[in-house]
């Protein structure tokens, strides 16, 4: 063997070996990210507000065949999360405890089952009375400083930001496949690991594997579709990038759960392994009516006794 012959081994030994070096500290970087999402929030034990039960049945229609149980955490995660997070209107728009439940709840339903904290990285979220633009190109999305009209975005830095208009509009249909405030609590599932690519925060190396292996494949078939006006269950927004697939995907997961289970059975089930929730099932079964608030008891009268 010549001397160049042994350089040129030995350098790519050594690439080989950096490549594996890397990955290996990439994928325990992003385990080690996760671990303070995966903590469990600790859950108030404060009485539920009444209006809150009916604020939710009336107007969080995706929450409407969730059993009595899950009712009772998501109101609890809806108490974490707005004691722990700030949302503030914006272009004067006076934000009541009703668009705070409505939004809560919403981003409650993906930490349903999920054993996770209550998105311990996000810190505001900011509404607007309808689409808005920025004010100056910002590089904090995916969009590399589009100025364009926006429904709402998510922040790698504690963020979200959504119109009104839309969350109040997209909530009402249940079953349309668009929902911003769970595309955008979605991108904040995926930005708790550090990285925004469609891979949430996942317990295992392997897992990750794995889960990249579905979204990849899933993604591409979607590129295609976008390219060629293919019909498809996902939207073709989706195709804009891994982050943008798992929002999208995950808005139609649980708004058009038996056309993406029926269309894609392989991806529904990487997102029902992953939310540890089957809103296809749930669609099969009738809804549960909330269950009423128990009266208060009425005091015992006095015992009065006969001289």
């Amino acid at each position: 063997m010549t001397g160049s012959g042994s350089a040129l081994e030995a350098f790519e030994i050594a690439v080989l070996a950096a490549v594996l070096i890397f990955g290996s500290y990439f994928l325990t970087w992003r385990m080690l990210m996760g671990v303070r999402w995966r903590r469990r929030p600790t859950l108030a034990s404060d009485p539920i507000p009444d209006h809150w039960r009916e604020i939710v049945s009336r107007r969080v229609p995706v929450a409407g065949r969730l059993t009595d149980a899950e009712r009772e955490k998501l109101l609890r995660l809806v108490q974490v999360f707005l004691r722990e997070k700030i949302i503030e209107g914006c272009d004067g728009l006076d934000v009541t405890e009703e668009m705070k439940v409505m939004i809560a709840a919403q981003a409650c339903v993906l930490l349903l089952h999920l054993d996770a904290g209550c998105y311990p990285g996000l810190r505001t979220v900011l509404v607007y009375p309808g689409t808005y633009r920025p004010r100056s190109p910002t590089w904090f999305k995916y969009d590399l400083g589009s100025t364009e009209a926006r429904l709402g975005e998510s922040w790698r830095h504690g963020v979200v930001i959504l119109s009104w208009d839309s969350v109040a509009s997209q909530a009402v249909d249940s079953l349309d496949g668009r929902n911003v405030t769970l595309h955008e609590f979605a991108h904040q599932l995926d930005q708790q690991d550090g990285v925004a690519d469609g891979t949430p925060a996942l317990q295992s190396p392997s897992a990750v594997r794995h889960w990249a292996a579905i979204i990849a494949r899933h993604y591409d078939d979607l590129v295609s579709a976008a390219a060629s006006g293919r019909d498809t269950v996902l939207d073709y927004y989706g195709a804009t990038n891994k982050a943008e697939f798992f929002a999208v995907a995950t808005e139609t997961f649980f708004e058009q759960p038996i056309q993406l289970r029926r269309q894609q059975p392989e991806l529904y089930d990487a997102l029902r392994e992953f939310y540890r929730q089957d809103p296809a099932q749930r669609l099969t079964v009738p809804p549960t009516p909330p269950t009423p608030p128990t009266p208060p008891t009425a005091p015992t009268p006095p015992v009065t006794m006969s001289p």
